[in-house]
């Protein structure tokens, strides 16, 4: 133990540029985990497996932060045990992207032979989680820092996991290779490879999977070129700097698609008022929705009158409110009442039911059009034929 003790005081403490930007890709991937744990539901469930993925990443990412800076000295015992991690990361990728294009359910069942060579491999590497620390301490001076002599091992231990563990570089390339070519496939059968459905600025499942193929491509690229460069995991954390990027990446694309930003939810509600060019009178309103009739439209809404007088909503909903003590809806259905009064009396419209003609006022529903009906005249449409109709 003394001589275990003076080797880890000699493995020195680093800080850098790369070791931040490696921990703020950490923490950013569990926390995106989380946050998508928490909101995700039975519609958008492969955003689970996507999930998933960001946990084994970050693990995996948090293995490789711990060798990198000389931490690992201090959590010895857990060296090396993420590998089988690295064979969920291509697996993970290629599910989420064949739940989110072709709306598959997820089965444990069905997809388990995913899994497999993960668990096989991490079996088969018992022998290594089950050796002294002084093996593990070796083990990882012979990758980061070989210029500190190796420490003495306990005699007729077995070596034999290292049969696997020295093709694990070759095995993870296969999986890449394997699930490139899967995730390529699931493009391909739904015509979505080069180009997307939609136009809009918004991030759409076609982009954002696309995206995720392409990193997938770029890490596989990355462990490649790592492999031939460096003798063990020497190089790693250029692939963990890239997995940072791409979870940063990912979590403003979370963020840009959110309701966060937009004005409905964050600014108070007549914050976009401040704009002298925004400006509209009531007057101006009622002229246009008595004009245009507008009030007749079932699809008439706050936010397509908005459009049509090109303002603000907010604007609109503000001013509506100061002048009749009213909301646009309530604004709206005293058009369409004073309008339905007018046709209910009108021998024009005698052979139209009640109902009918609360439809032809713009009202979608006759629960609707009785409810508005009442609360303008205190009295029942019905009630109102009776009384006014000779």
């Amino acid at each position: 133990m003394e001589e275990i003790r003076y080797t880890l005081d000699q493995i020195p403490i680093r800080h850098n540029l790369i070791s931040y930007l490696m921990a703020i890709g950490i923490a950013t991937a569990f926390l995106l985990s989380i946050a998508i744990i928490a909101r995700a539901n039975k519609k958008n469930a492969p955003f689970k497996l996507l999930a998933a993925f960001l946990i084994c990443m970050g693990l995996v990412s948090t293995d490789i932060f711990l060798c990198y800076t000389g931490l690992m000295k201090y959590s010895l015992q857990w060296n090396d045990s993420t590998e089988p991690l690295v064979l969920l990361l291509a697996p993970l990728i290629y599910l989420f992207v064949l739940g989110i294009l072709e709306r598959k359910p997820f089965s444990i069942k069905k997809h388990i032979w995913h899994f497999l060579p993960a668990v096989l491999y991490a079996i088969s590497q018992m022998g290594y989680y089950l050796q002294p620390l002084s093996v593990k301490l070796n083990a990882y001076l012979g990758a980061y820092f070989s210029n500190i002599p190796m420490v003495r091992v306990p005699p007729d231990l077995s070596f034999s996991y290292h049969f696997i563990k020295d093709q694990f570089r070759w095995i993870v390339l296969a999986s890449f290779i394997l699930y490139i070519l899967l995730t390529i496939s699931v493009f391909r059968r739904n015509g979505k490879l080069v180009t997307a459905t939609s136009n809009s600025s918004r991030v759409n499942k076609y982009t954002f999977t696309r995206f995720t193929l392409i990193s997938l491509v770029i890490i596989f690229t990355l462990i490649f070129v790592i492999f031939l460069n460096f003798e063990d995991d020497g190089g790693d954390h250029y692939i963990a700097l890239f997995v940072s990027f791409s979870v940063l990446v990912t979590c403003f694309a979370f963020i840009a698609d959110s309701r966060f930003f937009e004005n409905s939810w964050l600014a108070d509600k007549y914050e976009t008022l401040a704009s002298e060019n925004s400006g509209i009178s009531i007057d101006q309103i009622k002229d246009y929705v008595e004009t245009t009739n507008y009030f007749l439209l079932q699809s008439a809404s706050l936010k397509d009158l908005s459009r049509n007088l090109a303002t603000s909503p907010n604007y609109i909903s503000k001013s509506i409110n100061e002048s009749t003590g009213s909301n646009f809806n309530d604004f709206i259905n005293h058009y369409r009442v004073q309008e339905s009064k007018k046709r209910l009396l009108d021998a024009k419209y005698k052979h139209l039911t009640i109902e009918a003609i609360g439809n032809s006022v713009g009202f979608k529903s006759k629960s609707a059009f009785y409810t508005a009906f009442k609360k303008n005249g205190k009295i029942s449409p019905t009630s109102y034929v009776q009384q006014h109709r000779p």
